[in-house]
């Protein structure tokens, strides 16, 4: 289990030109990036307590050291293929305004910087992730990264993973 500590708060690098330090996972053949200040930790693929009547994509529950979290299966909120779950299957906690998630991935890749000169704003295209939840798309060398805005995502209504009046 990787644990990640955040020692420094980072600023938004529109506002002040710094480097923002991104972790990076893959779903499917594409490779994605998140904030790394809302990762809590990174932790194998465990069973978990289904809930009923959940949308699919929440596969249940797991009790993280007495906290009860909800994991949700991005490959398959995102259709991007199937979701098989083997020893290298990856689940990213995340701490998001105090209420932590999981989300599975297939794997993580590692944690890079990227400085605002790096990301360009997603275009409107039709894909399997609304646009409203990517930050931009992330160049590094020859790699494509598809920056999302994890927080916006887990806290939206479709997720239904926060009471709308806590948001």
């Amino acid at each position: 289990m990787l644990q990640v500590s955040h020692s420094v708060v980072a600023q938004e690098p529109e506002e002040t030109g710094f480097t923002q330090e991104l972790l990076t996972f893959t779903l499917g053949a594409e490779e994605y990036a998140i904030d790394i200040l809302k990762v809590q930790e990174i932790r194998g693929y465990d069973a978990v307590t289904n809930i009923a009547n959940t949308p699919s994509f929440i596969k249940g529950v797991i009790n993280l050291r007495g906290t009860i979290v909800p994991i949700v299966d991005l490959r398959i909120k995102f259709a991007v293929g199937a979701a098989e779950y083997t020893p290298f299957t990856v689940v990213i906690i995340l701490n998001i305004r105090g209420r932590v998630v999981g989300m599975v991935v297939d794997a993580v890749s590692d944690v890079i910087s990227l400085g605002p000169e790096q990301i360009r704003p997603a275009p409107d295209f039709a894909s399997s992730v609304d646009t409203a939840y990517i930050t931009g798309l992330g160049a590094l060398g020859e790699r494509m990264l598809i920056v999302v805005d994890i927080e916006r995502l887990m806290l939206s209504s479709e997720m239904a993973l926060v009471d709308e009046t806590v948001q």
